[in-house]
């Protein structure tokens, strides 16, 4: 893996890398000192240059499912890899998401990461209003460009039935049932994304297989094969350009 994104670094040069969470295997169960150590390996892995941005959310393996996640793992993996929600580059605007918190119950981290949106949400609608609009108040205001969502959970969606291409998953698997809240994110969730954020694209990842489907018939998410031999025997990644 190693290998592999070095080699990629090189040949590709790319200015911005996200990688949408599962960088460890064992991160939910790391005592202090395994995490040290594998927060260490990572980083020596994925090292980059200062000039290239590597930005990543967290999955379930990072900070545990949502019956595993407490605050410690969670501010733990943030010190590392930052808290930042929304930031902005080349004029488009790019939302991290953290979906393990995406439960619907309540939770207090569920509930402070439903806030976290909510006030992404009106920075983004702000930026569609006339300047200097009393609903908005003072402050710069970010790019008028819908956004990108970087998740973990891809949206809701039945099965990979519809998925196809040498990434998708194998077409023994394709018809299996997804469950809410464990192989995606519920019909709710995904409806509260897609109406607080207003997304242009989502980018997510989990299924470890490739695929993309259309939500509402109009917001694009493409989920992103895995990029670990553990996963799969192709393991692979996508591009994009701001063109």
């Amino acid at each position: 893996m190693e290998r592999a994104f070095q080699t990629a670094l090189w040949l590709l040069q790319p200015e911005v890398v996200f990688i949408l969470g599962d960088i460890f295997d064992e991160g939910k169960w790391s005592t202090p000192e395994a995490w040290a150590d594998d927060v260490e390996r990572f980083q020596k892995m994925f090292r980059h240059p200062s000039h290239v941005q590597l930005k990543v959310v967290a999955g379930n393996h990072d900070i545990g499912f949502h019956y595993e996640m407490n605050t410690y793992k969670v501010e733990r993996f943030e010190k590392v890899f930052s808290s930042e929600r929304l930031f902005s580059w080349k004029g488009i605007n790019f939302v991290m998401v953290n979906s393990v918190a995406l439960n619907g119950d309540g939770c207090g981290i569920c509930s402070e990461t439903e806030a976290e949106l909510i006030e992404v949400s009106h920075r983004l609608n702000c930026s569609r209003e006339a300047r200097g609009s009393s609903r908005c108040g003072p402050g710069p205001l970010l790019p008028t460009s819908a956004p990108v969502l970087l998740q973990h959970y891809p949206l809701y969606r039945r099965s990979d039935a519809n998925c196809s291409g040498e990434d998708a998953a194998p077409p023994e698997e394709r018809d299996i049932p997804f469950k809410e809240n464990y192989d995606v994110l519920s019909r709710e969730a995904s409806q509260k994304l897609l109406w607080w954020l207003q997304p242009r694209l989502v980018l997510s990842g989990h299924t470890h297989s490739a695929c993309e489907v259309h939500h509402g018939g109009r917001v694009p998410e493409l989920s992103v094969p895995s990029f670990s031999w553990r996963n799969r025997n192709n393991p692979s990644f996508i591009m994009g350009t701001d063109a």
